[in-house]
């Protein structure tokens, strides 16, 4: 069986810097799969190719064995309608409540009716914990750890296929980022769908992966399950986990 989502061959430069590097990922259905990593190594632009945000200048983007790289290049809502994303720094609108947050895409993409939307909001609010008497604040008005909580509800709103989570739980303090772990898992399940995270949080990394891959330098330089992060034999990976300052990370820059 194909994987749900397959990276293959990207490569993504910006002027004479090379971000990623012939970079091959693949994510099989119902996963779980982190990407760690220094900063600057590709992470995020690891992400924003696949969403469509970003054009790689090389390789291939496959959703189900499908080659989808042209609808992701030129914006297609048919490839977009298959993800969620909950942003690092939440990413939601000042202006907007709660609700019209989490309603955004089925008013503004879906042609849902704002009738309809708000009650689909409603429902995801109630998926992470926040009850209808949040839907009528704004951003401003909510803690950080709510507005992750917002975000998420977004992300899950439409029922996606693939969940991507950037650095879910930046900012947080360590109770309210193990809250955040607990409900990115229980929805992903609930879903049924693949996930895909990134993040420099090793504890929340441990808590949401059924795999870890490692990137550096725009490529992946090791994976495997959860439980072998610890002896993974990969200089690079018990350089990172350790936080030790002498290594092949340092050494490369």
């Amino acid at each position: 069986m194909a994987p749900k989502l397959e990276l293959r061959g990207i490569v993504k430069r910006f002027g004479g810097k090379t971000v990623l590097n012939g970079l091959d990922l693949a994510v099989d259905a119902g996963r779980s799969l982190v990407v760690i990593g220094g900063s600057g190594q590709g992470k995020s632009v690891t992400l924003k190719v696949a969403l469509g945000l970003m054009r790689p200048d090389k390789g291939k983007i496959f959703v189900d064995g499908q080659d989808v790289t042209a609808e992701a290049a030129r914006g297609d809502p048919r490839h977009a309608a298959r993800f969620g994303m909950l942003f690092q720094g939440g990413a939601l609108f000042d202006s907007l409540s709660v609700w019209e947050n989490v309603a955004f895409r089925l008013i503004n993409a879906d042609g849902v009716s704002r009738k309809a939307a708000k009650a689909r909001a409603l429902e995801a609010l109630s998926m992470v914990r926040l009850g209808p008497e949040s839907a009528e604040l704004y951003p401003v008005e909510l803690s950080g750890g709510m507005q992750k909580r917002v975000g998420l509800a977004r992300a899950i709103v439409s029922t996606p296929e693939i969940l991507f989570f950037d650095e879910p739980t930046t900012g947080l303090d360590p109770i309210t980022g193990h809250v955040i772990d607990a409900l990115i898992v229980e929805q992903v399940k609930r879903l049924g769908c693949t996930a895909v995270s990134i993040t420099h949080d090793l504890a929340s990394a441990r808590r949401i992966a059924d795999e870890i891959a490692m990137i550096h330098d725009g490529k992946i330089v090791w994976r495997g399950p959860v439980a072998d992060l610890d002896n993974s034999g990969n200089p690079y990976v018990e350089q990172f986990v350790g936080g030790r300052t002498e290594g092949p990370i340092t050494a490369d820059v």
